[in-house]
């Protein structure tokens, strides 16, 4: 036999390797088709009982029926975060293994110097679940009315003025720094774990002012143990009636947490944008909407590029925060 000339090797090279493409894109397209075709599982990345917990457990039962696969809630609490959030960059990129994480997660890769993952590269945006608002309160015996006050009695006193968080480096901590910053007032950070013990510290008045979530201090405020100064965020409560917002004074803050859910970085984007369509259906159930809005919090079901964008705005602004202020964690 006479060798096969360069060319037509060439041209059969092409052919076999359009062949194997075309067969590897008929795979991708029935894993899309197919899926879920087994369990899925949202990674929580905290221990169970939290706001991630409640409102993972909203979803799931519903996603459950939507979908005709279960989907379970598993915890891998730890390290702030990073453990759940490492798993699930590890896992399968097949959309079976979900990571529901909450705003914290944007400052990971600036708090820890050998982050075993990337916040960007290794995760692909699924949906921002929800919002949640953050009321700025004082101690009832706290001098400050307003939040005019609030600033005035800061710069008066730098340093002097003790600032609840619910955990250093966390969404609080963040949040809390960044107004400071903005306003060029300096204050004491005093961490926390959890809002139960800074609560009762900041009724107490042992702390002067903390950053709460609206549902936590809702009761404390009825009861006139707490003064609210301002909301956080970009949104008024018809919970708490009178409330400025401090964005409306300082011009460019604006804090708020949130709840979402990527997947594995390399998950194919029809998976991602399966499970997307799903959950914005589950998000805008009427029954999902009152549960949420009845734990104080706000219904999104944003688009796969809408949460990308939110997640580099905040890793870009939560690295700042942490290089300002010299935030480090113990690793």
């Amino acid at each position: 036999m006479g060798s096969i000339p360069a060319g037509r090797m060439a041209a059969l090279a092409i052919v076999m390797a359009l062949s194997g493409s075309a067969i590897a894109q008929s795979a991708a397209d029935k894993s899309v088709d197919s899926f879920p075709s087994r369990p899925v599982t949202f990674i929580v990345p905290l221990a169970p009982g939290g706001p991630n917990d409640i409102e993972a457990r909203l979803y799931t039962v519903r996603l459950a029926t939507l979908m005709g696969q279960p989907f379970l809630v598993d915890y891998k609490p730890g390290a702030s975060g990073t453990i759940g959030a490492g798993y699930v960059a590890r896992s399968a990129p097949d959309g079976y293994t979900l990571l529901l994480t909450g705003g914290s997660f944007t400052a990971l890769r600036s708090l820890f110097k050998d982050l075993p993952f990337d916040t960007i590269r290794d995760f692909a945006p699924v949906s921002q679940m929800s919002t949640k608002h953050f009321v700025l309160a004082v101690s009832a015996s706290h001098p400050a009315r307003t939040f005019a006050d609030y600033l005035a009695y800061a710069r008066a006193n730098p340093g002097k003025i003790n600032f609840a968080t619910t955990g250093a480096g966390g969404s609080v901590h963040l949040g809390g720094a960044w107004l400071h910053n903005l306003t060029d007032t300096k204050v004491t950070f005093v961490h926390y774990k959890g809002t139960a013990p800074l609560s009762l510290d900041l009724v107490s008045g042992a702390v002067d002012v903390g950053a709460l979530g609206v549902q936590p201090a809702l009761p404390l405020l009825k009861a006139g143990k707490i003064r609210a100064l301002a909301m956080m965020g970009d949104a008024r409560s018809n919970l708490v009636p009178g409330a400025p917002r401090i964005m409306d004074s300082v011009p460019g803050y604006r804090f708020e947490s949130w709840i979402g859910l990527t997947a594995p970085g390399a998950t194919p984007a029809g998976i991602v944008n399966k499970l997307n369509q799903a959950f914005v259906k589950v998000v805008r159930m009427p029954e999902v909407v009152s549960a949420l809005e009845a734990q104080a919090s706000v219904p999104v079901g944003s688009t796969p590029a809408q949460f990308r964008e939110l997640l580099a705005t905040e890793i870009e602004r939560w690295r700042k925060v942490v290089q300002d202020n010299g935030i480090k964690l113990e690793e």
